[in-house]
């Protein structure tokens, strides 16, 4: 992604933000450092552990055969359903012997530098708090469900744990460029809504997609969406929807394939030739796509989630 042309920038520290890099502005708690982690995790309650438990048991229920097989063997690994919220430390200690990664609680979305710090020293950051029954069925703020259950079980892969290692690396790549946006989509259209060939189909290995039961089924059956194979430059110039099911989704052969496409991409030349502002919209289709499925976009033009419209 950008390992060979940023070999001098030391991720050992927090770097400085350079005042010409333009990032939306997040006021940090003033119990908080720099680095934006909460001095320990949260003391959940036993409401908390049980919905919890209640998540993970209604996700179990749809994800077997749509589920990438390295997030379903990771689960397996970090024994995510032995119930209760997962202890960050604990976890920690399984998920640095298999990948050198671990787990930091932070009270909210935090700023894009300091996250890119963390994933550059295999660190990922996860939301401290947990949804409550209201808000059950959707959060907008990545709590640690999401975090937890949707991220951790693929940084148990090697290939997509060295994958998110040097997204963040990149990261300030992107933003020396102003090109954040573009960087994002492929973090959206990857790491949160990203879809993988397997022998038996096309399953989901995103967390955006692995920690909500309608978007699973949504993005690995449903006749709606597109779905594309993986073209990097073509995904960085493509809007995305944060608080709808996806038009279109995009597809890997394999994780290995993704790490190729992106940690041996020049960045400096496609940054220079990217415009601030998105190309293509989320639905599209052009010339260059190699399209496995083009769909009918039925779920988009019935309105979406505000209209009611089944996600067909």
């Amino acid at each position: 992604m950008a390992t060979t042309a940023i070999k001098e920038q030391d991720f050992s520290r927090l770097p400085e933000m350079p005042e010409e890099v333009f990032t939306a502005p997040l006021r940090r708690p003033e119990h908080l450092g720099e680095d934006w982690l909460e001095p320990k995790q949260t003391d959940y309650t036993s409401q908390d552990d049980a919905i919890w438990d209640d998540l993970f048991s209604r996700q179990m229920e749809v994800l077997p055969g749509r589920a990438a097989s390295a997030f379903m063997a990771g689960l397996d690994k970090l024994d995510l359903g032995k119930g209760g919220v997962p202890d960050f430390a604990a976890m920690s200690a399984d998920l640095g012997k298999l990948t050198g990664w671990s787990v930091v609680p932070v009270p909210m979305l935090i700023p894009d530098h300091v996250f890119f710090w963390h994933l550059a020293n295999r660190r990922f950051p996860a939301g401290n708090f947990i949804r409550t029954r209201e808000t059950f069925d959707y959060i907008q703020e990545p709590d640690v469900f999401h975090d937890v259950f949707g991220h951790v079980p693929m940084l148990t892969d090697p290939t997509f744990a060295d994958y998110m290692q040097e997204y963040g690396k990149a990261g300030w790549k992107a933003m020396r460029y102003n090109r954040l946006k573009a960087l994002g989509a492929l973090y959206w259209y990857t790491v949160e809504f990203g879809l993988i060939e397997e022998a038996d189909g096309i399953k989901a290995y995103g967390a955006g997609i692995l920690s909500g039961p309608t978007e699973v089924v949504y993005a690995t059956q449903a006749k709606s969406p597109n779905r594309i194979m993986l073209n990097v430059d073509r995904v960085m110039r493509t809007d995305y929807v944060i608080s709808d099911l996806q038009p279109t989704y995009f597809v890997i052969e394999s994780f290995e394939d993704l790490y190729r496409q992106t940690v041996e991409r020049d960045f400096d030349r496609l940054y220079r030739n990217l415009p601030p502002a998105f190309t293509y919209a989320n639905s599209a289709v052009i010339d260059v796509d190699n399209v496995l499925n083009r769909g009918t976009q039925e779920y988009l033009l019935r309105g979406g989630r505000g209209s009611g419209a089944a996600p067909v």
